[in-house]
């Protein structure tokens, strides 16, 4: 197996005794995107200020290639790990131009070279008719563009990502998420991008690694991670999820909405909460003693979500297609059927199941 181009190793930073790093290990490999995703206050971006070298761990080490970069005995500054940063706000110079901006770490080089690089650079970026314009000419998108083409000059190592398209309406940032990933795709570049946006670090991300008070919950293919949380919490965080208790039973799970058979490596008794997604959840109308009801409709278009109360007072919800229309405080039948084992959690961790 080839060297991780980034290496994290029992990673711990604490600010005024409050941990916001726990014990993090994980490695990116060359020419991986990866998402770091997480709430607010979770260590994201401690964990990308330790990268960059503005910050140092109190235990633990960084590794960038085969060098130790942080660690007992060991300090790279941040100049010399040889990496490029994107940041929220772009961080351009107003005062230069956008060829300018991007020529500004290309110290060193012959004049001829610089310009041939940067010319390169801002094409491929999709600027090449905008070298000389200043900052404030640019619309958000071009100027995270500009700040893109300037972090990839010196050939970094590896990209780091703060947050970079929080700043920019809905439909510039899914259009600038995907320029993004195509152009580090077609340069087969390392990055390792900060987000709280889940829609994002699903996108983006060839990994994604859940932070949640400084600690690493999971990581792994979008896909996996999204139909196999390993934890409660990446349940909660990652996509729109309601939880069903339920206790095991020989032959399946016990709950509210009746029997599902989805058999555990638990004892029978054993309490349990299921996930379950709005698409996970069928319903229909029915007269014959049901004792849940609609709450509400949200209509989206070609698809409905419906709120719906338990008897117990629990709510779900179920996505429909728009030609079910169905009245609030409508009784109904609600039933799970996901088509696929859904995700149990046991005392907050992933229940183990049985096969067969």
């Amino acid at each position: 197996m080839s060297t991780p181009v980034v290496r994290c190793d029992h990673l711990t930073k604490t600010f005024n005794h409050t941990p916001a790093v726990q014990d993090l290990s994980l490695t990116v490999a060359r020419g991986e995107i990866l998402a770091l995703l997480g709430p607010s206050g979770c260590g994201k971006t401690t964990t990308l200020r330790l990268l960059a070298g503005l910050e140092r761990p109190d235990a633990g080490q960084i590794a960038i290639g085969e060098q130790v970069v942080a660690g007992p005995g060991a300090w790279v500054p941040p100049e010399k790990r040889g990496l490029g940063m994107v940041f929220q706000d772009h961080a351009l110079f107003p005062h230069l131009t956008a060829h300018q901006n991007v020529a500004f770490g290309l110290r060193g080089l012959k004049p001829a070279r610089v310009k041939e690089k940067v010319d390169h650079l801002l094409e491929l970026v999709g600027l090449g008719g905008l070298a000389e314009r200043y900052p404030h000419e640019l619309s958000g998108g071009e100027r995270q563009r500009v700040a893109l083409a300037r972090a990839l000059a010196p050939e970094p190592v590896f990209l780091l990502f703060d947050e970079p398209f929080s700043s920019l309406d809905a439909d510039r940032r899914a259009a600038m998420r995907e320029q993004v990933r195509a152009i580090l795709r077609s340069l087969r570049a390392t990055a390792i991008f900060v987000t709280h946006d889940q829609e994002e670090a699903l996108f983006l991300g060839d990994r994604i690694a859940i932070l949640h008070h400084g600690r690493l919950e999971q990581v792994d293919t979008p896909e996996i991670i999204f139909h196999s949380p390993a934890t409660r919490f990446v349940a909660e965080f990652l996509g729109h999820t309601d939880f069903l208790p339920g206790e095991v039973a020989a032959d399946g799970i016990l709950t509210e909405i009746g029997l599902i058979p989805q058999r555990l490596a638990l004892p029978v008794g054993a309490p349990v909460e299921l996930a379950l997604r709005a698409d996970d959840v069928a319903l229909e109308p029915s007269r014959d003693g049901a004792r849940a009801f609609l709450l509400a409709r949200h209509f989206k278009g070609a698809q409905s979500v419906y709120r719906v109360r338990l008897p117990s007072g629990r709510l779900l919800h179920s996505l429909q297609p728009h030609t079910l229309n169905l009245r609030p405080g409508t009784p109904v039948r609600v039933r799970a059927d996901a088509g696929h084992p859904l995700a149990c959690f046991h005392a907050g961790r992933r229940a183990p199941g049985l096969e067969g």
